[in-house]
């Protein structure tokens, strides 16, 4: 079924997606998160929620939904969540709500944009998968091989499980090319398949499955696991523990991830905000 246009306007600079929306904030609430979601699926450098047209009295239930964005970045750090031009209203609930803490608040999102753009682009490796039966197999040599550049050998045999099982049930119930994705940041290794079909994962039991031990080894592995919606599908990603490793260049040349939250630093934090 065809979903009905969202009222957000949205733009895009160098992968940096800003959402932008004017009048009451309860009008459009739904739509934003939607928005939200749809832009952290698509893996970009940094979401900016511009809110410097939205009334002075924002309601707080309003706002409230809104910091419940806070647990993307609470599951996976390595995309801020911006909140840009608030006013003191929408900060104070921000900062009272145990999610909300978990947002950065900037003055304007000019200025949001201009620091993202400052910092280094966090690695990120992609590979497109066929939905053939040795897709998962390959998930797991790419994972491997991802992981070794890295220095982190020590997360293969739990990172290989997890992204087998989540490529094996894309490519039985989804049937299409498979997108998968490694990312690491700060303590935590995202893996994300993206599939063509609007489905949510399914459960497959092992008693009966030949095929893989079912989507449990994921949950059991992962400290965080979901599914977030795109225009023509889905992203299930699955986060694992990753203390960082003794600092090395990846055997590929590529500068390494960017670790801790200092590269955010340029915002205030929720709790310190000015005005």
């Amino acid at each position: 079924m065809a979903r009905p246009p969202l009222r957000v306007r949205t733009h895009a600079l160098r992968q940096v997606v800003v959402l932008e929306f004017a009048g009451k904030l309860g009008g459009v609430i739904e739509d934003l998160d939607r928005s939200i979601q749809l832009a952290l699926a698509d893996g970009p450098r940094a979401v900016i929620c511009d809110l410097s047209a939205v009334y002075e009295g924002a309601e707080p239930g309003a706002v409230e939904l809104l910091a419940t964005v806070g647990r993307h970045m609470r599951d996976w750090p390595g995309i801020p969540v911006v909140v840009a031009g608030s006013k003191r209203r929408v900060r104070e609930v921000l900062r009272a709500h145990p999610l909300g803490r978990y947002l950065v608040l900037a003055p304007s999102a000019r200025e949001a944009v201009s620091a993202v753009l400052e910092t280094p682009m966090p690695v990120i490796e992609w590979q497109r998968l066929a939905p053939h039966p040795t897709a998962p197999r390959a998930s797991r040599n790419f994972v491997s091989r991802t992981l070794l550049d890295w220095g982190l050998g020590r997360l293969i045999p739990s990172a290989s499980l997890v992204v087998s099982e989540l490529v094996t049930n894309s490519t039985i119930h989804a049937g299409s090319d498979v997108d998968l994705s490694v990312s690491w940041d700060v303590d935590a290794l995202r893996l994300t398949v993206r599939d063509n079909s609007f489905d949510l994962p399914r459960p497959r039991f092992a008693r009966f499955d030949q095929n893989g031990r079912g989507l449990s080894v994921v949950t059991g592995l992962s400290r965080s696991f979901g599914v977030l919606p795109t225009e023509d599908g889905k992203v299930v990603w699955a986060v694992l523990n990753a203390a960082r490793p003794n600092p090395r260049r990846p055997k590929s040349g590529k500068a390494m991830p960017m670790t801790g939250r200092g590269q955010f630093d340029y915002f205030h934090p929720a709790g310190k905000t000015q005005d």
